[in-house]
């Protein structure tokens, strides 16, 4: 039996097996976060493939609503990640919800908002005189997280400086529901 390609241990290769587990490790770095990026962009193409299928808010007729929540959250006032939260509400003319919902959920898709995981889901709701986009995140009490959301809305929507945007809590949402107005009231809804 030949010892020729053996290496011995005091052969001085020590330095190129080093470099080999520096450049296996770095390798194993670069790996590793590219991982959340591939993840994110099979979501993100999984997604689309749903949504290339899907019906425009715009071609829709009578009253209808679209939600998009984040796994896990539901569209109700009452979930967890909503209960001590809120939503800007965007009131449009007709014939431009479709472009503004798809400019919204690329930018919830590509986190344009910069919020971290404030944002919990947005809807559009089509109806007869006007559409309504909402965005709902978790956290009303912080007003400088709301700001950024309302801020960033106006940007990726191409907002007009005038356009009227309201910031709802889902407190006042839940308090003022007709169910409860009309208890309140003493009628029966």
């Amino acid at each position: 039996m030949s010892t020729k390609g053996l290496k011995d241990d005091d052969s001085g290769d020590h330095d190129q097996n080093e470099e080999n587990n520096t450049q296996k490790d770095s390798e194993k770095e670069k790996n590793d976060r590219e991982k959340p990026q591939s993840t994110t962009k099979r979501k993100v193409e999984q997604f689309w493939r749903f949504y290339s299928h899907m019906v425009r808010p715009g071609d829709l007729t009578g009253h209808s609503d679209f939600h998009l929540f984040k796994e896990g959250i539901k569209p109700m006032w009452e979930d967890d990640a909503n209960k001590n939260g809120g939503k800007w509400i965007i009131r449009l003319r007709k014939g431009l919800a479709s472009r503004c919902w798809e400019n919204l959920i690329l930018a919830m898709l590509g986190e344009q908002f910069m919020v971290g995981e404030e944002i919990c889901g947005a809807v559009v709701s089509v109806r007869f005189q006007e559409d309504i986009i909402s965005i709902w995140n978790k956290t009303a009490s912080d007003q400088a997280t709301t700001a950024r959301i309302r801020d960033t809305l106006r940007r990726v929507l191409n907002l007009p400086p005038n356009t009227i945007m309201e910031y709802k809590t889902h407190t006042d949402s839940i308090n003022l529901s007709p169910g409860r107005w009309a208890a309140q009231c003493g009628t029966v809804a």
